[in-house]
């Protein structure tokens, strides 16, 4: 049975709308059901620290929520053609299915809750219309998911998994009963897009490197019929996961009620992660930004506590750690009110100087990437990336400053890219400001000529 369609605006942060439905599951903490999330193309499980961190501080048991970190994150570029380094839509599938069972098996639980952005919503579904999950997910929630494709033009690119007219999505779009549901099973389903301002979800290609060319996709083009539909005014691609406003929204699904607002503090915090790489396309030597999430064996880190007002190193470090084959840099037992810089080094990579807030609670999320330095960057004396990894930079909407200046280098209009690059002429040591919507980062530059890079991280 599929719940009709509903379609819902959701201000940011709101309070309001979805409320309780007939299918909200009971939320004494003993029976809260595991929640599965599947991260984006690209992407890696530590974009849902944040999200993690708010499930916690409404009761949710850490040991029921579990971020997969899909080896090659990357989609194929023909989705039925092998190309090293990349997933088909079905190995993505059969991973998740593989993380799923693995959880059900541990907690004992007969139904888990899975939550995706973008390409995790289309594994998401595959999973259950295709790949027998429709008795094993109770509720499947997918945020900027492009469920009518990136682009819906007859003929071009249609082996692609994100091609709206190719044979992927055709399947999965097809309708599944007399109403001309696109949903499947008796999973209820959510969808939550932007009102106009998901990159990928756009009426014109220009993201898509097609300026002016049709996409055949509309602003609803994450929208499913048989789903509840939310839209969120003037959030991004990956702000219709990793948000507080789509927060909101995927509790009052899943559980009819409202949230806490914000994330509760702990005092002592554990961190760990792992050190990753930038795998290269052998297909194409000069392709060094491949991501993968595959561990770095041999990557050492080094931790400093930091001033969070200049960057400086306050003592001796408090963290050191040559990781093996897992790549887990840790565990480290830290404090939530202290800012941290982290160094990481391995051969072929610069020393990378990452710089981020203090971490409100614990997380074994906290995934750290090395840099490579393109060659046009070499010049410089030092090389500053402020980047954003849940969210985009979207200079109409946003209250932004790097290093004094409110226009971000290599920043255009419109909620399209997540980090931005700073070369730096003068040679001499100082401290560099980054400001976001009220987050403020600082950390120190470091010597290109030496190799080191420095990455001031956003992680809201």
């Amino acid at each position: 049975m599929t719940l009709p369609r509903r379609h819902f605006w959701l201000a940011a942060f709101s309070t309001l709308l979805l409320g309780a439905c007939s299918g909200t599951l009971p939320t004494s903490e003993a029976s809260r059901p595991p929640v599965v999330f599947v991260h984006g193309n690209g992407d890696t499980a530590a974009l849902w620290q944040s999200t993690l961190w708010r499930f916690e501080s409404n009761g949710w048991p850490r040991a029921r929520l579990h971020a997969i970190d899909l080896p090659y994150p990357l989609a194929r570029d023909a989705d039925n053609k092998p190309q090293a380094g990349r997933t088909s839509a079905d190995e993505h599938m059969a991973f998740l299915r593989q993380e799923v069972q693995a959880l059900l098996q541990r907690t004992g639980a007969r139904q888990v809750v899975l939550v995706g952005n973008s390409r995790g919503g289309n594994a998401i579904r595959h999973f259950i219309c295709n790949g027998g999950g429709q008795q094993l997910v109770s509720h499947a929630v997918l945020g900027g998911t492009p469920n009518h494709g990136v682009q819906a033009i007859p003929g071009y690119n249609e082996a692609n998994e994100f091609s709206g007219t190719g044979p992927f999505l055709s399947q999965l779009n097809a309708p599944k009963n007399a109403q001309g549901d696109e949903v499947c099973g008796p999973t209820q389903w959510l969808t939550i897009r932007s009102d106009n301002n998901d990159k990928f979800a756009q009426p014109d290609g220009l993201w898509l490197g097609m300026k002016g060319k049709a996409t055949n996709v509309s602003f609803a083009g994450p929208e499913l019929k048989g789903a509840t539909n939310v839209v969120i005014p003037r959030i991004d691609h990956r702000e219709t996961s990793y948000s507080a406003a789509a927060f909101e929204a995927t509790y009052r699904f899943i559980t009819g009620q409202t949230p806490q607002a914000g994330i509760r503090s702990e005092a002592a915090v554990v961190l760990n992660g792992k050190l990753v790489g930038l795998g290269l396309n052998p297909h194409d030597p000069k392709s060094g930004n491949y991501p993968n999430n595959l561990p770095l064996a041999g990557a050492s880190l080094t931790v400093y506590a930091v001033d969070p007002l200049t960057g400086q190193r306050q003592g001796e470090a408090v963290h050191r750690k040559t990781v093996g084959a897992d790549g887990l840099w840790g565990p480290f037992k830290g404090q939530s009110q202290t800012a941290y810089e982290f160094v990481v080094e391995a051969q072929g990579y610069a020393t990378t100087h990452i710089y981020r807030s203090p971490f409100p609670r614990s997380s074994d999320l906290l995934h750290l990437k090395l840099e490579r330095v393109a060659d046009a960057d070499r010049s410089a004396a030092a090389l500053v990336s402020f980047v954003r990894p849940r969210g985009y930079f979207d200079p109409p909407r946003d209250t932004m400053r790097l290093d004094g200046k409110t226009e971000l280098p290599g920043v255009p209009p419109g909620a399209g890219v997540a980090s931005s690059k700073l070369r730096l002429d003068d040679k001499a040591q100082r401290s560099v400001a980054a400001e976001f919507n009220g987050e403020r980062l600082v950390g120190l530059t470091w010597p290109m000529a030496e190799g080191h890079t420095t990455v001031l991280e956003l992680t809201y």
